[in-house]
């Protein structure tokens, strides 16, 4: 019997043992399969997931820097890739990896569970928090339409789809989504808080603040979750002082405080608290107390910066911007680890200086060490960047001012006077050697270096150890010369010099470099004394040096800063200065501009100077009829539309079509800017249709009309000094220009114009001269921006300023080229470039006979390229580039707002295929020439 009972049991044991693994396999869709993939798929993956999930968020909000002058993120999320770097690092990313294998493994081999859409939600998580989200996107999307009538599941699916396109700066398709996700609220009853949370977050973006308040206070009452009732009421007391709404403000501001937040957003709670205190008492001295107060607790130490900051702030509120600036000041020197406050407090420090104290100098630096400091999507970031770059024209003059004047300063010395000056000048300093005498007596140079002990123990004395460290060093960052700021190829002007006063002073202290410095200070003294204006030609070249610095600080302040109460400064210390200078018609004229709302008296005295003493310059025609400027862009619109009609008659060589326009042209149109060409025309027109004799009256004459013109004369001066020692050959002809070629007018036997290496390439011409400020609606900006160098104001020394941050396009590149081009772009095709091209020619052939310059066109889809070439070296372009460019308006003939002129390489010139990568190069060009 009990044989039989044991039999029974085997046989039962085996039935249920091949039920069980029967049911096991994942090939069967049964109860018991799924049961038990139920069971694995929950406990053995979901829950770990979910788990490693929240561990990850936590870690998150531990790593994340908030930034409580801004309203913070209802949700973190990765935003850039610093971000991503400190949250992906090390074990999180491998959490988030683990995550991705349980959900891979449910969705693979747990596909009979209960839990499929989960899987897919996690999947989407982990792109989402790696930064992928378009992936993130699509996981979303095929959750949401796959298990939309599980409605927890499609509005969780929903809600992450929304944050993703949100990251992607898809807002258009995001406000779609959660049109849905609205929609879809009302059909759960719980999980409600990240929809809403996701909602507020939307709201904020779109600044509808009001309907934010709503979604974050439903949120609240709907999470379970501590870190989110904390963080939540935080945002909610922000949207709410931002309405004006303190009471409620100030009720949540409170709850943090009382709440176990981080100690960041408790303290920055307890500051806003008073701040929003003082707006409901209508006061803002006790603030001022309360936050220095603050101080005094060293818990608070770390925040000092932000406590400086709040104290600044209070101060510029009532107008004491002395005081507002020695507090920004603070904020900024106590800014160690907060960048972005620091760099809050460079740009109220620069605004300050810009706006309220009139100081451009000092402006400038601020502007520079803000765009260095804040992260490029900063607000008006860009703003910031183009204030710098624009005030680094400022602070260019301002050094050629006190250069000039050292250096006459320098020379009115008597000589002995001067040579000793000269001499403290150049002294190389002596090392400063700090000494301490010990108790037994001895002397003891602390700062010697050849007193260093040796010791292999010490990392630096350890010869294998420094090779090793030196070699790792280049594997990964390369060779870096050292200095400060290493990692930055790119350095502002203050650090520049900075880095320069360093250099020289340690090569100065340094007693192997002594020597040298001495040896070199007579070899320093004369190069110097070669600068001093000694003579009365180099002195007056150095007063036209201040004047038109003077004149350009002037014009800048009043067209680009709209600063005229400063412009107007500067005008009057020029005539104060120099009387009697090269610009008294733009300067009387700007001047009575200026004075024209504050003191009517003098700004009609200004105006009668112009009408009296320029009756005929553009400014005293400004005067009498105010249309006159608008009068006169159309006049000339209209004579480069003829002259175009003209030249098209020298193409076809209707040659008496031509002398026929000129004429009536010039009778039209007597004293046109385009006169010397029109003429020109015309005596090559008389050269081809009659002989030399009158050819050279032609000539003579427009040498003799335009004495001063600096495109036609050098040309025409050329063509007439080839006529005189060829003279017998042109006598001999009825007919004195021959062997026409309508894009390079050639005299017989005229030299090649081969490409050939120019060794070095001067023009005839003197190099452009300062822009002159254009009636009524001037313009004075700087084509290219100013080399860097020191401010002569600098009242700020203890703020350090790091280098601007330029954009870099590495499609482009900087190294040196056998062969570069000067282009000019025109970017209308619909344009007729010949004439424009012609002008090129006459330039080149006038100024730079024999050099073997060509010009050719390229034409893209979109632009037309005229470029000039060959230039062996980067200086000879940027030569070329200084003495066309004020011939510009008269040589092109298309308006002034198609072309833009620039140089570049060859192996920058051949990847220009479109306008996009035109547009591109002339970015980059900005950036870096």
């Amino acid at each position: 019997m009990n044989n039989y009972a044991k039999l029974s049991a085997k046989i039962i044991l085996s039935c249920l043992s091949m039920a069980i693994f029967i049911g096991c396999s994942t090939q069967k869709d049964n109860a018991t399969n799924r049961s038990l993939q139920n069971l694995s798929a929950r406990y053995n993956y979901i829950y770990n997931s979910n788990v490693l999930l929240t561990t990850y968020q936590d870690d998150l909000s531990q790593t994340y820097k908030d930034n409580y002058d801004d309203f913070l993120a209802v949700y973190i999320a990765p935003v850039n890739s610093d971000f991503l770097n400190s949250a992906t690092s090390s074990g999180n990313v491998k959490s988030l990896d683990e995550i991705t294998q349980k959900a891979q493994t449910i969705i693979s081999e747990k596909n009979f569970s209960n839990y499929i859409d989960e899987a897919y939600i996690l999947l989407g998580k982990t792109n989402f928090y790696k930064g992928n989200y378009f992936t993130a996107v699509e996981y979303f999307d095929y959750t949401a339409k796959t298990y939309k009538s599980n409605k927890n599941v499609f509005l969780s699916a929903m809600t992450w789809k929304a944050r993703s396109l949100m990251q992607l700066n898809n807002y258009e398709k995001a406000e779609l989504t959660l049109d849905t996700v609205k929609a879809t609220l009302d059909s759960v009853k719980s999980e409600k808080a990240e929809p809403l949370a996701t909602l507020a977050q939307m709201s904020i973006y779109q600044q509808n603040y009001k309907e934010a308040i709503g979604y974050l206070e439903q949120a609240i009452k709907e999470t379970n979750k501590i870190q989110s009732r904390t963080r939540w009421p935080y945002i909610l007391a922000q949207l709410y002082e931002y309405n004006k709404e303190y009471d409620a403000s100030l009720r949540n501001y409170t709850k943090v405080e009382n709440s176990n937040a981080p100690f960041e957003m408790y303290f920055n709670a307890k500051l806003s608290k008073i701040r929003v205190n003082d707006l409901l008492n209508d006061q803002t001295s006790n603030r001022k107390q309360q936050l220095l107060k603050l101080l005094k607790d060293d818990k608070n130490f770390d925040y000092t910066d932000q406590i400086y900051y709040e104290v600044a702030e209070d101060y510029f509120a009532d107008k004491d911007y002395k005081k507002a600036e020695e507090y920004y000041k603070l904020s900024a020197q106590k800014s160690i680890t907060n960048q972005y406050q620091k760099g809050l407090s460079y740009l109220k420090l620069a605004d300050l200086n810009f706006k309220n104290l009139g100081d451009y100098v000092n402006a400038k630096l601020y502007y520079d060490s803000a765009v260095t400091t804040l992260p490029k999507n900063y607000p008006g970031y860009e703003g910031i960047l183009k204030k710098a770059e624009n005030l680094e024209y400022l602070t260019q003059r301002y050094q050629i001012i006190a250069n000039e004047d050292t250096l006459q300063l320098i020379a009115r010395l008597p000589e002995q006077a001067r040579e000793k000056k000269l001499s403290e000048l150049f002294e190389p300093k002596k090392e400063v050697t700090t000494t301490k005498t010990i108790d037994n007596g001895k002397v003891v140079k602390f700062d010697d270096p050849t007193k260093t002990q040796s010791n292999d123990k010490f990392y630096f004395s350890n010869n294998n150890a420094i090779s090793k460290g030196f070699t790792d060093f280049r594997k990964r960052w390369g060779n870096r010369l050292l200095e400060d700021n290493w990692r930055q190829s790119v350095k502002s002007s203050a650090q520049v010099n900075q880095q320069n006063q360093s250099a020289v002073i340690d090569n100065s202290t340094n007693p192997t470099n002594i020597q040298t410095a001495n040896a070199d200070k007579e070899t320093r003294i004369k190069e110097y004394t070669a600068l001093l204006p000694l003579t009365a030609d180099q002195m007056a070249k150095s007063d036209q040096k201040i004047i038109d610095a003077y004149f350009e600080i002037a014009g800048f302040y009043q067209q680009v800063l709209e600063d005229e109460e400063e412009a107007v400064k500067v005008y009057e210390e020029l005539l104060t200065r120099y009387p009697q200078n090269n610009h008294l018609e733009v300067v009387y004229y700007s001047l009575y501009l200026g004075y024209s709302k504050t003191d009517p008296a003098k700004s009609e005295m200004y105006k009668n100077m112009v009408l009296a003493k320029y009756p005929s310059s553009v400014y005293a025609k400004t005067i009498l009829d105010p249309n006159f400027s608008a009068k006169q862009n159309a006049l000339d619109l209209e004579i480069n539309k003829i002259y175009n009609t003209v030249f098209d008659s020298y193409e076809k060589k209707d040659f008496p079509a031509v002398i026929a326009y000129v004429n009536e042209t010039n009778q039209r149109f007597p004293g046109n800017a385009l006169q010397a060409q029109y003429d020109y025309l015309k005596a090559i027109a008389i050269g081809r249709t009659q002989n030399v004799d009158s050819l050279l009256l032609a000539f003579n004459t427009i040498i003799s009309k335009y004495p001063n013109d600096k495109l036609i004369n050098p040309l025409v001066l050329d063509h007439i000094a080839y006529i005189n020692a060829n003279l017998s050959s042109f006598k001999a002809r009825k007919i004195a220009l021959i062997d026409f070629d309508p894009t390079e007018p050639r005299f017989i036997s005229q030299r090649e114009n081969t490409v050939v290496a120019v060794n070095k390439l001067e023009p005839v011409i003197p190099k452009s001269e300062p822009a002159v400020v254009k009636p009524v609606t001037p313009t004075v900006t700087p084509a290219v921006t100013p080399t860097p160098y020191a401010p002569v104001i600098a009242k700020s020394q203890e703020v350090k300023n790091e280098p601007i941050a330029k954009p870099v396009d590495n499609f482009f590149s900087k190294a040196e080229s056998d062969i570069y081009y000067y282009v000019i772009s025109v970017n209308d095709m619909s344009l007729s470039v010949s004439s424009s091209r012609f002008g090129v020619g006459q330039f080149n052939r006038g100024n730079y006979a024999g050099s073997g310059l060509k010009h050719q066109l390229l034409e893209l889809d979109e632009d037309q390229l005229i470029f000039v070439g060959n230039f062996t070296t980067l200086s000879e372009a940027k030569t070329y580039a200084e003495s066309i460019t004020s011939q510009l308006t008269k040589i092109m003939k298309v308006p002034l707002t198609a072309y833009k002129g620039f140089y570049i390489s060859k192996e920058n010139f051949d990847k220009i295929k479109n306008r996009e990568i035109l547009n591109r190069y002339i970015e980059f060009f900005k950036n870096n020439y």
